[in-house]
């Protein structure tokens, strides 16, 4: 990589389940700008009728790099942190007023609702869990985080039940989503 061509740009930083507020606390003290969108919602439980801050997007923090291989090591390494999200070369940017438009919901008081990102009939790769390399239709969704997805053979179709975060959109150009341990 030329170190002319590094450039600061923001990338979205896939976490464990659960660790968004870890890995954002990690890379903070490891100096990096970290950006963990988070909302006010009402608890689920039914013993408590409070207000919660919940991840925006659970699963995911943005982090500013310039993607030095050092800079990438840190990053990645942080306990709680999976993989920069990206096609098989290299991690895609978020445009910087994808960031700001961000910023500015989430530092308001009212309410924010994110969409499905799938939509029946796209193409999409499972890229994690024991089904990890399917490539088929997105169905519908059941549940909470689950996704029917179909696979097409001998002019008939298989379904399977995934989470939803195992789940990526195959992009129109055809370029497959990352999967982890691939090269």
């Amino acid at each position: 990589m030329n170190p002319n061509e590094l450039t600061w740009r923001w990338f979205v930083l896939h976490t464990r389940s659960r660790f968004e507020t870890v890995v954002h606390d990690g890379l903070t003290k490891k100096a990096h700008d970290v950006f963990l969108p988070k909302v006010r919602v009402r608890s689920k439980r039914r013993d408590r009728k409070v207000m919660i801050d919940v991840p925006l997007f659970p699963g995911y923090v943005f982090v500013k790099s310039n993607l030095h291989p050092t800079h990438h090591i840190d990053i990645v390494k942080t306990v709680g942190a999976v993989r920069l999200i990206g096609n098989k070369q290299i991690p895609v940017a978020v445009p910087d007023e994808t960031i700001h438009s961000l910023q500015i919901m989430v530092s308001r008081d009212s309410q924010v609702q994110t969409g499905s990102k799938f939509r029946k009939g796209d193409r999409v790769m499972v890229v994690n869990g024991p089904f990890i390399g399917i490539i088929g239709t997105f169905n519908r969704y059941r549940g909470s985080d689950r996704v029917i997805v179909h696979i097409d053979a001998l002019g008939q179709f298989a379904s399977v039940e995934v989470d939803e975060q195992d789940v990526e959109v195959i992009p129109a150009d055809g370029t497959q989503p990352f999967l982890p341990g691939s090269s």
